[in-house]
C-alpha cells in the first residue's frame, strides 16, 4: 500500500481539481445519480510493478452509456440524409471517407471524455474558466448557435419520419409539436437515474440498427462493392460535393460539450491517477464500440441507395423527405414495408438526437453562464430555441425544395461553429495546468491539430462553394467579407491561445529577428 499512496502523492493535480470552489453545490449541472464504480484500493497496487488492473468485463458494463449518448450525433438526421446522397450519387465510393471521418469523430471525442475526467468539469464550464469575458460570451453564442441548428435538422427529420409513418394524415407542422414533447419524456426518464437514461438511449440506437440491417437485408447491396468502397480510396470531382458532406456530417460542436459532461456521471476521484487513468481506459473501449456500431449503421443506410439509386436520374433529387416512397416503389416488401422501415428508423434517429441535443443545452447554457436554474426550465429554454423556427418554417415553407435549402444553410450553419468546439478543446486537453499529469503529449497534440486543421478545411469548402452561389451583389459581398474578416480574426486568436506548436514557432521567429536585429547591430 505504500508504493501505491506514493504513486498518489506524486500526482500533479489538474488546477481545477484542487480548487476549493469546487463545491459539488455550486456546480452548474449535479447529476441525481453518479454511477458507482466498486474497486478496491489492492487492485491498484498492481500500478506499482505489476501492471494495471485485469480488464473487467463487470466494469466495463458500468462504465457503459455515455458513449452511447455520444454516439446518436453520428446517426441524427442530417447524418442519415448525407449518408443517403452520398450513396445514391456516388455509389459505394465514398465508404472509405466514412470509415475515416469516424475515426477522426473517435479521435476528437476521447480527447472530450479525457478533459472530463481528468478535471471533474466539462468543456463549457472550462472555457468559462480559462477565457477572457467577450471570448467566452462569443463562444457561448457560437455553442448556442450550432445547438439551435442541428436541432432544427432533428426536429425536421423527427417530423418527416411522423408524417411517413402517418401515411401522410399528421402535417409536417403536428410533427414538429409531437417532437416538441420529446423534452417531457426526457425530464420523465432523467427523474429514475442516469442508467435509465442511457438504458433508452440504448433502445433507441438498437431500433436504428435493427430497422437499417433489415433495409440491408431486403436490398442486398453488393457485399464485394461494399469491402472495396470501404478500404480502396475513390474520389472524383462528381462527388467531391458529397465528400465534403460525409465529412462534414460526423463533426457536431454540441456533442463535444455534451461528451465532456456525460463522462462525468460516473464516481470517479480525480485525485487518484490510476481510477482517473483506469476511468479513460474504458471509456475509450466504450466510445471505440459505440461509433463502431454508429458506422455499421451509416453503412447500412450509404449502401442501401448505393444499390438501389446510384447512377439513376433521380439521385440528384433525394432527400429525406421523399426517401421513404422512392425506396418502396424500389424494393416494396409485402411483410416488412420498406417504407415504415425507414420511418421508424428515422423517427428513432430524430427522436434520440433532439433529446440528445436539450440534454447538451443544459450543459453548454449551465457552463458558460454558471445559471443555477432547475432542468426543466433550462430544457424548456434550449428545446424552444429550435421549436419556435422549426413550427415557422414547417407553417409555411412546408415544400421539398424549401427544405432542401433549409437543410443546405444549417449545415453551412454547423460548418461555421467547427473550430469553435475544437480548438478550445485541444488547447485545454494540451496544457498541464489544467490537465496534470493527463495532458496529452506532443504527438498526439500536433496529430489532432492536424485533424482539426482538416476538418476546418472540408468544411470552409463547404462554406465557401455554398455563398458563392448563393450571394450575389456588391452590398451582400462587402457585409459578407467584413463579417469573414471578423470570423477568421477570432478563430485565429483561438488558435494562437491554444496551439503549444504555434506558440514555440512564434517564440521562434520572434527570436529569430531579435538574433538577426543585434547581429545588425
Amino acid at each position: 500500500m505504500a508504493s501505491h499512496a506514493k504513486e498518489e502523492e506524486a500526482l500533479r493535480l489538474p488546477s481545477s481539481v484542487s480548487r476549493d470552489s469546487d463545491d459539488e453545490s455550486e456546480r452548474a449541472y449535479d447529476s441525481d445519480e453518479k454511477v458507482e464504480i466498486t474497486t478496491s484500493d489492492s487492485e491498484y497496487d498492481l500500478l506499482s510493478g505489476a501492471g494495471a488492473p485485469p480488464f473487467s468485463w463487470r466494469k466495463l458494463w458500468r462504465f457503459t452509456g455515455p458513449g452511447f449518448l455520444m454516439c446518436i450525433a453520428f446517426l441524427d438526421p442530417g447524418n442519415l440524409e448525407g449518408d443517403l446522397q452520398a450513396g445514391a450519387i456516388a455509389g459505394y465510393s465514398l465508404l472509405w471517407l466514412l470509415l475515416w471521418a469516424t475515426l477522426m469523430g473517435l479521435l476528437i471525442q476521447l480527447l472530450a471524455a479525457r478533459l472530463g475526467v481528468a478535471t471533474g468539469r466539462h468543456l463549457a464550464e472550462l472555457c468559462r474558466e480559462e477565457y477572457p469575458r467577450w471570448a467566452r460570451i462569443a463562444l457561448w453564442l457560437m455553442a448556442e448557435t450550432a445547438l439551435i441548428g442541428a436541432d432544427i435538422q432533428e426536429v425536421i427529420g423527427s417530423s418527416i419520419a411522423i408524417k411517413t409513418l402517418s401515411g401522410g394524415s399528421i402535417p409536417l407542422w403536428g410533427g414538429v409539436i409531437i417532437t416538441a414533447l420529446d423534452c417531457f419524456i426526457f425530464l420523465f426518464i432523467e427523474t429514475y437515474g442516469v442508467r435509465k437514461l442511457e438504458a433508452f438511449f440504448g433502445f433507441l440506437v438498437a431500433t436504428m440498427a435493427a430497422s437499417f440491417a433489415i433495409m440491408f437485408g431486403q436490398a442486398k447491396p453488393d457485399f464485394k462493392e461494399l469491402l472495396i468502397g470501404v478500404l480502396v480510396p475513390k474520389l472524383s470531382s462528381r462527388t467531391i460535393r458529397q465528400a465534403v458532406g460525409v465529412v462534414g456530417c460526423v463533426i457536431m460542436p454540441y456533442n463535444v460539450f455534451l461528451h465532456s459532461a456525460l463522462v462525468q456521471s460516473r464516481k470517479i476521484d480525480p485525485r487518484k491517477k490510476s481510477r482517473v487513468q483506469e476511468a479513460m481506459n474504458y471509456y475509450s473501449i466504450e466510445s471505440t464500440i459505440a461509433l463502431a456500431i454508429s458506422f455499421s449503421i451509416n453503412v447500412c443506410v450509404t449502401t442501401v441507395f448505393a444499390k438501389g439509386f446510384a447512377g439513376t436520374k433521380i439521385a440528384s433529387n433525394i432527400g429525406l423527405e421523399n426517401a421513404g416512397s422512392l425506396l418502396q416503389e424500389k424494393y416494396g416488401g409485402k411483410i416488412f414495408p420498406i417504407l415504415y422501415i425507414w420511418g421508424i428508423g428515422l423517427l428513432a434517429s430524430g427522436q434520440s438526437s433532439t433529446i440528445a441535443g436539450t440534454y447538451a443545452g443544459q450543459f453548454i447554457m449551465g457552463g458558460f453562464l454558471n445559471l443555477r436554474l432547475k432542468k426543466w426550465v433550462r430544457a424548456m429554454i434550449t428545446r424552444s430555441f429550435a421549436i419556435v423556427p422549426t413550427i415557422v418554417v414547417a407553417l409555411f415553407f412546408d415544400k421539398e425544395a424549401t427544405m432542401d435549402m433549409l437543410n443546405e444553410w444549417l449545415n453551412v450553419l454547423q460548418a461555421l461553429q467547427i473550430p469553435f468546439a475544437l480548438i478550445p478543446l485541444l488547447t485545454l486537453v494540451s496544457k498541464e495546468r489544467i490537465m496534470g499529469n493527463f495532458k496529452i503529449g506532443r504527438v498526439t497534440e500536433a496529430v489532432t491539430w492536424i485533424v482539426v486543421a482538416f476538418l476546418i478545411g472540408i468544411n470552409g469548402y463547404l462554406l465557401l462553394s455554398f455563398l458563392s452561389a448563393e450571394v450575389h451583389g456588391m452590398l451582400s459581398t462587402s457585409i459578407l467579407s467584413v463579417v469573414l474578416a471578423i470570423y477568421v480574426s477570432f478563430v485565429v486568436y483561438l488558435i494562437l491561445q491554444g496551439s503549444t506548436c504555434c506558440t514555440r514557432l512564434v517564440s521562434a521567429i520572434h527570436k529569430s529577428f531579435f538574433d538577426a536585429g543585434n547581429g545588425m547591430a
